[in-house]
C-alpha cells in the first residue's frame, strides 16, 4: 500500500497546517507549514468561545518555504512532494490547503483550481464544491488526484452555470463523522471556513452532515431540514435530461428518446431520478447499480416499462451510455470496447484523466469512434445550481423556478456548444474549453 502523505511531518512535527501554491503565470512554486492551534482544543467551542481566525496556542510554529521543503526531505517525501507538485502544474491548480486534526487523525484536503470567479462575489466564502470522505485505507495520490480533477471541473460548472465562485472540492480523509460528536462537527465547520469553502455532503458523507453543521456554520446546505428544493441529485438528472436531448436531435435527429435503448451506470441520488427522466421520455433502459434493490424498486414503479438490469453496462449494446455513478472510468481501452453511439450522462469527470490535454486527447478517440460526447461540466451543473439557489435565499428558495432555470441554462448550453464544435470541426470538449478557458486564464 502505498502510505505516503503531505501530513507525516505535520502529524510527526505537531504541525496543523499545510498551504500549497503555484502560479501558473509565472511557473513558481512556494508552500509554508505551521502549527496553528494546540493538539487539546475544544473543537465543539468553535464559533462560540473561538473563531477561525482566532489565537489559538501560546506555542505557535511557521515555517517559510525553504524551511518546509527542508521538512519533507528529512521524512524522505522530497520525491513525493515533487509529484504533487506536478499535478498543480500540469492543471495549472492554484493549490492545496492541508489541515490535520491530530485528535482523530483526519486529514482535511482543500483542492483549489482557481480563485479568479470568487474574489469580487462579495461573500466569506470564494470557492465552493463539494465535501467528501475517503476512507484511511485509499492511497492519499488517488485522494489528491480525484480531489483536483472534481476542483477542475467545478470550475468550469460555475462558468457555465453563472456562479461567481472558484473551484474547488474538499476531501477528507477519515472515517464516517459522528452527527453527534460536537467535536467532530466543530472541527469540519471550522476547517470550511478556513479555506473559505461554500459546500455540500457528496460521496461517503450523509445528507443530514449538512443539518448538524449548520449550528456551526451557514456555508453548506444540501441538508433535509427546512430545503424547499429538495436533494440535488433531482435538479442535476433534469438538466442532463435536457441537455440530453439536444445531444439526440443532433445525434439521432429526433426530439425524444422513442425507440433508443439507454444504458444508465449507477440508480443513486442522480442516477434514479434521471433513469425516470429517461422513462418520461420514451427511451429502453438497461441498468446497473452496485445494489440490485435499486432496480428492483426502478422496475416496481414502471412495471410497464421496459427495464432490463446488467452486470457489465460497459459492454452493453445501447444507443446511449449514460453515466450517472463514479467517473474516470473512460479509459482508452474501454472506449474502444464501447457498443454504443452517444456517451452522455451525469457523471462527474467521466474521462480517465489528469488533464484537459488527456481529456481532449480521449475525447477525439470518441469522435473517431463516431461516438457523440459531450464533457460532463457543460451540462451536469443543476446541483451547483440547487447549491446557489440555496445559499441565496435560504427557506425561501422557489423549486420550480430552479427547475426551469436548470432546464433552460442546460439545453441552450448544449445546443451551442455542439453547434459550434460541428462548425469549428472539433470535438464538443475541446470547444467547450475553449469556449471558458480565457474567463479563467484571461487567455
Amino acid at each position: 500500500m502505498d502510505d505516503r502523505s503531505l501530513f507525516t511531518p505535520l502529524k510527526e512535527e505537531g504541525l496543523t497546517t499545510l498551504k500549497i501554491r503555484y502560479d501558473w503565470r509565472t511557473g513558481k512554486d512556494y508552500m509554508w507549514a505551521a502549527k496553528e492551534w494546540d493538539p487539546d482544543i475544544k473543537w465543539s467551542d468553535y464559533n462560540r468561545k473561538f473563531y477561525q481566525e482566532s489565537l489559538l496556542t501560546d506555542d505557535d510554529i511557521r515555517l517559510n518555504d525553504k524551511e518546509t521543503r527542508e521538512l519533507f526531505a528529512e521524512y524522505g517525501l522530497s520525491d513525493y512532494l515533487e509529484e504533487v507538485l506536478d499535478l498543480l502544474r500540469n492543471g495549472r491548480y492554484f493549490g492545496l490547503d492541508c489541515l490535520y486534526n491530530s485528535q482523530k487523525d483526519w486529514r482535511f484536503i482543500a483542492n483549489i483550481h482557481t480563485y479568479i470567479m470568487g474574489m469580487e462575489n462579495f461573500e466569506q466564502c470564494i470557492y465552493t464544491g463539494g465535501i467528501r470522505r475517503h476512507p484511511k485505507e485509499d492511497a492519499e495520490i488517488d485522494v489528491l488526484i480525484d480531489g483536483l480533477n472534481l476542483a477542475r471541473a467545478e470550475t468550469h460548472k460555475h462558468i457555465a452555470a453563472g456562479l461567481h465562485y472558484g473551484g474547488g472540492k474538499i476531501a477528507v480523509h477519515a472515517e464516517q463523522i459522528d452527527l453527534n460528536n460536537k467535536d467532530e462537527l466543530g472541527f469540519i465547520a471550522f476547517a470550511l471556513n478556513r479555506v473559505r469553502f461554500f459546500t455540500g455532503p457528496d460521496m461517503n458523507y450523509p445528507v443530514e452532515l449538512a443539518d448538524a453543521l449548520h449550528e456551526y456554520t451557514r456555508y453548506i446546505n444540501g441538508g433535509l431540514k427546512n430545503n424547499p428544493l429538495g436533494a440535488s441529485g433531482v435538479p442535476t438528472a433534469w438538466g442532463v435530461e435536457h441537455a440530453l436531448r439536444e445531444a439526440v436531435k443532433v445525434k439521432f435527429g429526433q426530439t425524444d428518446l422513442r425507440g433508443l435503448k439507454v444504458a444508465v451506470m449507477g440508480l443513486g441520488a442522480v442516477g434514479y431520478p434521471q433513469a425516470e427522466y429517461l422513462l418520461e421520455d420514451g427511451a429502453d433502459l438497461i441498468v446497473n447499480d452496485l445494489d440490485p434493490e435499486r432496480y428492483e424498486k426502478l422496475k416496481a414503479a414502471h412495471p410497464d416499462a421496459n427495464i432490463e438490469f446488467t452486470d457489465d453496462i460497459l459492454n452493453t449494446e445501447a444507443d446511449i451510455l449514460c453515466p450517472c455513478a463514479i467517473g474516470g472510468f473512460l479509459t482508452e481501452d474501454v472506449i474502444n470496447g464501447l457498443k454504443v453511439k452517444m456517451v452522455f450522462g451525469a457523471a462527474n469527470n467521466q474521462l480517465a484523466a489528469k488533464t484537459i490535454e488527456e481529456e481532449i486527447a480521449l475525447s477525439k478517440k470518441l469522435a473517431a469512434r463516431g461516438i457523440l460526447y459531450e464533457e460532463c461540466w457543460v451540462h451536469n451543473i443543476g446541483g451547483v445550481m440547487s447549491g446557489a439557489e440555496m445559499h441565496m435565499h435560504e427557506d425561501k428558495a422557489d423549486k420550480q423556478a430552479l427547475m426551469d432555470k436548470v432546464a433552460v441554462k442546460c439545453a441552450e448550453m448544449t445546443r451551442v456548444n455542439l453547434k459550434e464544435a460541428s462548425e469549428l470541426g472539433i470535438t464538443p470538449t475541446e470547444n467547450a474549453y475553449r469556449s471558458v478557458e480565457a474567463k479563467i486564464y484571461g487567455e
